[in-house]
């Protein structure tokens, strides 16, 4: 792997043959690894011969193989770029070199929010930090910012008229506001944003879309104009979006793990994937001109719950693009965004079933004439994602119904193989967490913006506990919500609560109330006729659709949050020596650390 970052020197045929190289030596790791894990599961499971039950198994297994042995590789590339690439993130995304000067701005950009049925004060907050930071970097007259509002709630309606147009008042002839109500939510997200295209698109050259629940910095913004305007093939400029630091204990501990997973995991995925890479739908830039002659997303024809209006967008506005000719690529650097993830595992739920529905909807294009191979492979692989989750719970049931049935466990599975498949496996699960841990802990300036080794090591170890009992209630919601796709059961586009709240047991009861009765169904059985197979299908599976319930209402409980902000478990780098955008914005998370009693020594560091 090269410590330079070369093919934005090289000419287009030798930069194009790296990249070839690149994704052949990545699909080779890929296959081998599956190949070798199919070979060893199907010996670990030939004890006492190899029947039906087996046979299942080990197609459901090789259902859930992608996803892991993909998020492996990802997360093994990532790390060797993070430790030995002289500068990591031009070499995954040359074009990252053009944005570190103090290059004029010269193209008018849009800047877009998307709003529906939330309160609009915190909305106003960040917008409002992010313009002041715009205005003292004089570059306000350059920008143009766009409220795009689906509320259909009356009163929400009113009080974001009545908000925005005081915005709007107050930012007069220095940063124009614009606010925009539709009445019907046609295309829903993709439909905000396209009609925005048609109604004001020609008058700009790029746009920066954000969620409601986005926050970026000036900096970040103009670094990514600055790019874009210094690469013309440029399409789509995805930042990498960090969790913003929270009071919610459900969240820090979530976003936590997410903030370590997703560095070397981009990082590795952006190695292979070059211009092929993500959008996903906010904190990114994008050129309004061949994004409104290439991604206009059709409204799948005829009937059923996925017909209609595409719920998931993104990705495929991405494969567009780049059928249109253009790159997307990702931008890895942790201090271009933020996100508000949601406060509770309920919250949560509802999201990732949406996000569910949409990525199903990918089905439809993946036969679109002139996509990327990458391209369908990326939509593939999104759905994978959720697609393996039935298969993780049918591995549960039939490996429960086959061990319980059988002698011994000696009779159902190796012991030596069975073991090597299980360390296996929760490699594979970890490693990219694993990897930007490392690269932390090496680092003694971002070790201590973490809150120093202990408080990293206990966040990290907190987190993998919660990401056992978390992952396996995902896979049941996952798999509930298939089940009930005959039936017409479909989630919608809904508004989020994204305030802390509690979640009361009769709430996380009527929710959660499946994934417990399974969980402890399997359970009872296999401690009934082979309690220490009960142990493995507790950490793995059962274990967290058993305590499902008191895991929803604990992690909800503000003094729980609050008494992890204070300590320092789930600790972000913003907690520790906030940037000044963030400081502004007054969050909870962020006093509470102060409350702690750490200093801003590391406000300083480059790193931010």
């Amino acid at each position: 792997m090269s410590r330079y970052p070369t093919t934005d020197t090289l000419p287009d045929f030798a930069a194009g043959r790296r990249v070839f190289a690149r994704r052949a030596v990545f699909a080779a790791l890929v296959l081998s690894t599956v190949g070798a894990l199919f070979a060893l599961t199907g010996y670990a499971l030939s004890a006492g011969g190899f029947g039906l039950a087996d046979g299942v198994l080990l197609l459901l297994f090789g259902l859930t193989m992608p996803w892991a042995v993909i998020g492996f590789w990802n997360g093994i590339i990532g790390f060797f770029v993070m430790r030995f690439a002289r500068d990591p993130v031009a070499s995954v995304n040359p074009a990252a070199i053009h944005g570190r000067s103090d290059e004029q701005i010269t193209a008018s950009t849009a800047i877009t929010i998307f709003v529906r049925n939330e309160p609009p004060n915190r909305v106003i907050r960040n917008l409002d930090t992010m313009m002041r930071e715009l205005e003292a970097a004089g570059a306000a007259g350059r920008f143009h910012l766009y409220v795009l509002s689906d509320t259909n709630l009356p009163e929400i309606a009113v009080l974001e008229k009545e908000s925005f147009a005081g915005l709007a008042s107050e930012w007069r002839d220095r940063l124009p506001v614009t606010y925009r109500r539709r009445e019907v939510n046609t295309g829903f997200k993709a439909g905000n944003f396209w009609d925005f295209c048609q109604r004001w698109g020609d008058n700009h050259d790029f746009a920066v879309t954000l969620d409601t629940d986005s926050f970026m910095t000036a900096a970040a913004i103009m670094r990514m104009v600055r790019i874009m305007q210094a690469a013309p093939k440029l399409g789509i400029l995805q930042g990498l979006v960090a969790g913003l630091p929270t009071t919610s204990a459900f969240a820090r501990i979530f976003q936590f793990g997410m903030r370590l997973g997703m560095q070397s995991f981009t990082i590795g995925s952006a190695w292979w994937q070059a211009d092929c890479g993500p959008y996903w739908g906010h904190n990114a830039a994008l050129r309004i001109a061949p994004f409104k002659a290439y991604c206009e997303i059709p409204k799948l024809p005829g009937a059923g719950v996925l017909r209609g209006h595409v719920l998931s967008h993104d990705q495929i506005e991405a494969a567009l693009m780049r059928r249109g000719g253009y790159d997307v690529r990702v931008l890895p650097e942790e201090n271009l965004g933020w996100e508000e993830n949601p406060p509770t595992l309920i919250e949560f739920i509802r999201r990732d079933q949406r996000w569910l529905q949409g990525t199903l909807q990918y089905g439809f294009f993946l036969s679109l004439p002139g996509l990327k191979f990458v391209s369908r492979f990326q939509l593939a692989f999104a759905m994978l994602m959720f697609l393996g989750s039935p298969a993780w719970i049918g591995l549960l049931v039939v490996g429960t119904l086959a061990i319980a049935s059988s002698p011994s466990t000696a009779d159902f599975i190796r012991a030596d193989a069975g073991y090597a498949l299980l360390a296996a496996q929760v490699v594979m699960w970890f490693t990219p967490k694993i990897a930007t841990g490392i690269d932390v802990l090496v680092r003694p300036e971002l070790r201590r913006a973490y809150g120093g080794a202990f408080r990293f090591l206990a966040s990290l170890v907190t987190e993998t506990c919660a990401s056992f009992l978390l992952t396996p209630i995902m896979w049941f919601g996952h798999t509930l919500f298939f089940a009930g796709l005959p039936f017409g059961r479909v989630i919608g586009w809904i508004g989020q609560v994204r305030d802390d709240h509690t979640v009361p047991w009769s709430v996380a009861f009527r929710q959660l109330w499946p994934h417990t009765t399974l969980g402890l169904a399997c359970l009872a059985l296999l401690a009934a006729t082979h309690p220490v197979a009960a142990i493995y299908a507790f950490v793995l599976v059962a274990g967290g659709l058993a305590v499902s319930i008191p895991f929803a209402v604990v992690t909800a409980m503000p003094g729980v949050g609050r008494a992890l902000a204070r300590i320092g478990i789930g600790r972000l780098p913003e907690e520790s020596a906030p940037p000044k955008a963030l400081a502004a914005l007054s969050l909870p998370a962020v006093a509470a650390s102060s409350r702690a009693g750490l200093v801003s020594w590391f406000r300083g560091s480059p790193y931010h």
